[in-house]
């Protein structure tokens, strides 16, 4: 029986699908891990551990890297909350164009107003005037599974959209609508949009990429949307940008300190995926990830191992190894397995960064003494056998 440990609430639609393979314990000696926000950079992890699914698309709250160094494939869900948060922007879109927020303030100001309520409405709203997003156009930086949705909703409402990811994979290009612009760069994106739209990953190259410089490029009263991540925007330069009227709104679905105290800054607390379905679909995808690869070795939507696929396990022995990318490393395993009469049915090998996976079926039950074999090659940091 396999155990599974759980280090938040998930959703009862996601834990059902665990059938009676698996047992659902609060100990600490389990094979896999399922999570929502938890932070295990502190968290002792067992040798038993192969897996961790994060139940949603960020991953800061779980130590990769280290994961990596003990061969533990780390999961999570792009896409299942991409509905949601498609959602949250275009109510972002709307809300930094007609002041919903400082009309809804201004309202509940009337409260105690009685019968003049409808006279102080008609001579108050003019200051929450705006424009229709119909006609404008939208930058949308970042073609994945949310950016994709963005765009073809801001076009379905009529907004002239252009996008821009140099790295779309075929599936987001498969439902991204022909009518969506191409932009040639990111620069093309800034100087031509009135509303910007980021959807991109967090990393080296992307931190602070809304900053002074590219806000230089932008139109004049340009208002900017982040429901990605806080550190794609360099708050002192969205300020200085609001301030000089290069910026006429930031809507954030990251507050901090900082922006919650400034002007014209639209702060959603955190809410891109908090709705019931995505929490389904995100426990769903988790679960149904970890069950494929404790059952078959299969990876799909991992952060630090490469997708690999070779079907459900029907062979005598199917052997699964997390090893580093290194030079002859095929060579020395067939070796093994040639030298114990083994007869390779079936194989796969993928690659990311420095590490690697391979996965075998092979005729014969598979014994103790072959995995000591092949975990004695320099370079191998796990090997497990499926059944």
């Amino acid at each position: 029986m396999f155990k599974i440990k759980t280090l938040n609430k998930i959703a009862n639609e996601g834990l059902s699908l665990l059938d009676d393979k698996y047992q659902i314990v609060e100990e600490d000696q389990v094979d896999a891990i399922i999570l929502r926000s938890f932070k295990m950079h502190d968290f002792e992890m067992p040798d038993s551990l192969e897996s961790i699914a994060r139940a949603g698309a960020g991953t800061n709250n779980v130590p990769v890297d280290k994961c990596s160094e003990k061969g533990i494939v780390v999961f999570n869900t792009p896409g299942a909350n991409a509905n949601g948060v498609k959602e949250l922007v275009i109510a972002g879109l709307l809300m930094s164009s007609r002041d919903i927020p400082g009309s809804l303030d201004f309202a509940k100001s009337l409260a105690d107003k009685g019968d003049e309520v409808p006279k102080l409405v008609e001579s108050g709203k003019g200051a929450f005037v705006g424009p229709e997003i119909q006609g404008k156009t939208l930058g949308v930086i970042g073609l994945g599974a949310i950016g994709v949705l963005v765009a073809n909703a801001a076009e379905n409402l009529g907004m002239t959209v252009l996008g821009f990811d140099p790295f779309i994979s075929v599936d987001a290009a498969w439902g991204l609508s022909r009518k969506i612009g191409k932009a040639i760069s990111v620069e093309e994106v800034y100087a031509k949009a009135d509303y910007i739209t980021v959807h991109v990953p967090l990393m080296d190259a992307t931190k602070g990429m809304i900053g002074t410089d590219s806000l230089a490029l932008m139109e004049d009263g340009v208002k900017i949307l982040n429901f990605s991540r806080a550190e794609l925007i360099d708050d002192d330069a969205i300020e200085a940008a609001i301030k000089s009227g290069k910026v006429s709104k930031y809507v954030t679905d990251f507050p901090n300190a900082k922006t919650i105290a400034m002007d014209n800054v639209i702060c959603i607390p955190h809410l891109g995926a908090s709705t019931p379905e995505s929490e389904i679909n995100c426990a769903i995808m988790a679960v149904e990830q970890t069950k494929d690869y404790i059952e078959n070795g299969n990876i799909k939507n991992s952060v630090n191992y490469p997708n690999c696929d070779m079907g459900i396990c029907q062979s005598s022995g199917r052997i699964a190894i997390n090893h580093k990318n290194i030079r002859n490393m095929l060579g020395q395993i067939s070796t093994v397995l040639a030298g114990k009469n083994f007869n390779i049915v079936d194989m796969i090998n993928k690659s990311k960064g420095e590490v690697a996976y391979t996965l075998l079926d092979v005729e014969d039950e598979v014994t103790e003494e072959v995995v000591n074999a092949l975990i004695a090659i320099d370079g191998i940091v796990k090997v497990r056998v499926i059944k």
